[in-house]
């Protein structure tokens, strides 16, 4: 029998990288939306609906498959995801009118749950103790998201929008070969839930605080990769191509640094990590708020909020396999949603406080006041309990 060390490893990069890939086709709208605009005629509304669609399914749906990935395994699961999303990428690059664009838009969606899937994949395989390592590198698969406004714009000039998105399938089909062929069933099938069973842990107060949590840290990710372009090129008249590429930098570094939470997690508690990361975020949405005029500022604070929300992120699910080991796929789903919720709407939020105030000022103050909540609740629920298990087990490592 093969070594179960040798065999965790590979799932944990063949399932990253497959997350790469998926990340970068549900991303795939937002940095080539200038050719939609064009192709349509579209207004900023119809814009905003057609980027903000697979953002929105993607989260809703990560609640189903990590109950799926729970009672089929990561393998099943996973390769069925992979090539079920290959189906939006050929209805877009086949699409002739807009509502027939905005359906297939929805369905893009469908990528953006690998999240779910592959973090109870690995969780399964690693020692609990390892987790926080193995969970934030599984999730640099964040780094589709970049790779998408790296790649695709470019790739759409020399190839055309349809050819774009048809060699999306390519990497997509190769994946889901690699991981049917190169990866084993999970150790164990969980119980044949419900939905309704399976939603069941929404009754702890635990899968409710890791919501919150991960509502604001990759929340803050996905807001901030999505609208920060928009928010540049309005304070500072950059044009879009420095904007994007400013942003770009925002979504590496938060994604990069991911890896970093989980491993602090792992040494130190992910409750004193989140002590840092909640404090980071406040600090940060305050300077924003108040030195958004300022280009140097805002590039220190934006530059802080994706630290502390990459590193925050990582922490986050530490904790999930670690409260919840049972049912860590429903989890995973729950939380998972919550953050592409998170992501969705403070985009239109910012928009409506601008158009109302003609300041972001508000959202920005919401954004630290939130992330000041989040320190309360894990001072009191999460950095305790891990300090008081600590000095436990040194003691017992004394005596």
């Amino acid at each position: 029998m093969e070594n179960h060390k040798k065999v965790s490893r590979r799932i944990l990069i063949l399932t990253t990288i497959a997350m790469a890939v998926t990340f970068t086709a549900w991303a795939s709208l937002s940095p080539l939306i200038s050719h939609f605009e064009k192709l349509y005629g579209l207004s900023s509304t119809e814009k905003s609906i057609l980027v903000a669609l697979p953002v929105l399914l993607g989260a809703i749906l990560r609640i189903p498959l990590g109950i799926l990935t729970d009672r089929f395994g990561g393998r099943r699961v996973f390769t069925v995801l992979l090539l079920i999303s290959t189906i939006p990428l050929v209805g877009i690059s086949l699409a002739n009118t807009f509502p027939s664009l905005l359906l297939w838009a929805l369905l893009l969606g469908i990528p953006g749950t690998s999240f779910a899937a592959s973090v109870t994949f690995v969780s399964k395989w690693t020692a609990k103790e390892k987790q926080g390592t193995a969970l934030g590198i599984n999730a640099t698969g964040n780094i589709g998201t970049a790779v998408a406004g790296f790649l695709l714009p470019t790739l759409a000039v020399l190839l055309g929008l349809q050819a774009t998105f048809l060699l999306l399938i390519i990497p997509m089909v190769v994946m889901a070969i690699l991981i049917w062929s190169f990866t084993p069933d999970s150790p164990e099938f969980g119980e044949k839930k419900s939905l309704f069973s399976a939603l069941s842990i929404l009754k702890y107060k635990n899968s409710w605080i890791l919501s919150l949590f991960y509502f604001v840290t990759f929340g803050a990710f996905v807001a901030f990769g999505i609208y920060l372009p928009t928010l540049l090129m309005d304070l500072f008249q950059l044009n879009a191509v420095d904007a994007g590429l400013r942003s770009a930098g925002f979504i590496v570094l938060a994604t990069l640094i991911r890896p970093l939470g989980g491993y602090l997690g792992d040494k130190i508690g992910a409750g004193t990590v989140l002590t840092f990361v909640f404090s980071g975020i406040s600090l940060g949405g305050l300077a924003i708020g108040f030195g958004m005029h300022n280009i140097v500022v805002m590039t220190v604070a934006c530059m802080l909020v994706a630290a502390s929300a990459g590193v925050g992120n990582g922490a986050v699910f530490k904790l999930v396999p670690q409260l919840f080991p049972v049912n860590t796929g429903a989890v995973t789903g729950v939380v998972g949603a919550a953050g592409g919720l998170g992501g969705f709407f403070p985009p239109i939020f910012l928009g409506i406080i601008k158009d109302t105030f003609g300041t972001y000022l508000l959202g920005f103050l919401l954004l630290s006041t939130l992330a000041l909540i989040c320190l309360i609740f894990n001072k009191r629920h999460f950095d305790q309990q891990e300090n008081v298990a600590i000095r436990r087990q040194q003691q017992l490592d004394v005596n």
